[in-house]
This record gives C-alpha cells, structure tokens and sequence, in this order.
C-alpha cells in the first residue's frame, strides 16, 4: 500500500462522509489494513488532509502546452475553469483548501505555473504574486458558495427573482430595477463576470506600472 492509495481513497470517502467523519479507523478499514500503517506514512490525520488538499489541486491537469500561445487573459481563464471545475467535484473538501494554504508538489507546480505565465507577460513580480493568491481565492470562494448548502437552484432563481419583483418599487427601487440580473445570470457565466472583473483590474494596474517612470510606484 503507498501514499497515493492511501490520499486517494481518503478523498474518495471525505467526497462521501464529510471531513469530520472521516478517520484514520475508517480509512483503514477501508483499505483492509490498520491504523498502525497508516502512522507509518503519516504522523496523523492533519498531515493527510494536507495530501488530500495537494491532490485536489493535482486533478487540475493543464500543461504548458496548452497554455502556451495563449494571451495571458485567455490562459489564466482557462486555468481558473479549470481549478473551479476540479474544486466543484470534492465539494465536501472544499474547506481544506480554505484552511490552510496547500504547499505539496502538485500545488507548488500550479503556483509557479501561473505566477510564471504572469512574469512571461511582463507583469511584475510584486503583482504575479497578489494576482495568482487572488484569482485563487475568488474560485474557491465562488465554489463554496455555488456548492454550498445554500446553493439556490433554477427554481429557487425563479422565486428569487418574483420575490424581488415584489418588493415595493419606493422602498427599493435599485432591487426591483434590477430583479431581473440579480437572479437569472447562469453560473458559468456569473463566474466568467467575476473572473474579467479581477483582471480587468490586473490589467489597468499592469498598465499603470509599465507606464510608471523608471523607479516610481505608479501612485
């Protein structure tokens, strides 16, 4: 038995009890083995979640390649789809990513992936580094809220949308205007909304910078 088979089959039960009803009694009785091996590769479960956490971000498969050519706007696209489509499949492990920031080799492989595709477009390391940790953040955090308990349906959009059409038009006029957008935007393309907001945001600061005189800030 090694160390992926062991991640592997703790992600597969975390996607179906929850992480805090996964542990090391229930894996290893899944596997047919006993807690005592698994202390041979892990020091405790905290130091498997960390593995679990490296292996969700290992399921975003995007090479080089397929990057490569790209503009920098279309290539982090396709990477953020991708991290939020692989984050979207393990909902119930979501918050291992939330909870600490994950440093296992297939994370650091999609950090310097994407913080290199940034320097490779002339945008500076002081703002590669912010821009990938706030990309990351608004797809995990769209995904807990999209998969999350509260996750309306298109029905629930339905009387989301009636109920604000309801509201009185004097009291809140801005929500009754606007009933419409607030709740019938598919989420693909809320997420693709969001996602051009940041970088449109990256792009002005990146424009600002190289427009900077040698030296100055850009303030």
């Amino acid at each position: 038995m090694d160390v992926s088979q062991i991640v592997d089959t703790a992600l597969s039960l975390i996607d179906q009890v929850g992480i805090q009803a996964l542990t090391l009694r229930i894996l290893a009785d899944t596997l047919d083995s006993g807690t005592a091996t698994l202390y041979r590769h892990f020091k405790g479960k905290d130091e498997l979640l960390a593995l679990v956490a490296d292996r969700i971000v290992g399921e975003v498969r995007i090479t080089p390649e397929r990057l490569s050519g790209l503009p920098w706007r279309e290539a982090v696209t396709v990477a953020a789809e991708a991290f939020h489509d692989a984050v979207c499949l393990h909902y119930q492990a979501i918050s291992l990513l939330t909870a600490q920031v994950p440093v296992g080799p297939n994370s650091l492989r999609a950090r310097e992936q994407l913080i290199a595709l940034f320097l490779s477009h002339e945008i500076p390391v002081g703002l590669a580094a912010p821009a990938f940790t706030a990309v990351g953040h608004y797809v995990i955090g769209f995904a807990v809220q999209q998969r999350g308990p509260g996750a309306s349906s298109a029905e629930d959009q339905a009387h989301l949308r009636k109920y604000y059409r309801s509201l009185d038009p004097v009291a809140y006029p801005a929500i009754n205007a606007a009933a419409d957008d607030l709740a019938s935007l598919p989420l693909r393309e809320e997420f693709r909304f969001g996602l051009d907001l940041l970088l449109d945001g990256l792009e002005q600061a990146r424009r600002k910078l190289s427009e900077a005189p040698d030296g100055a800030s850009g303030d």
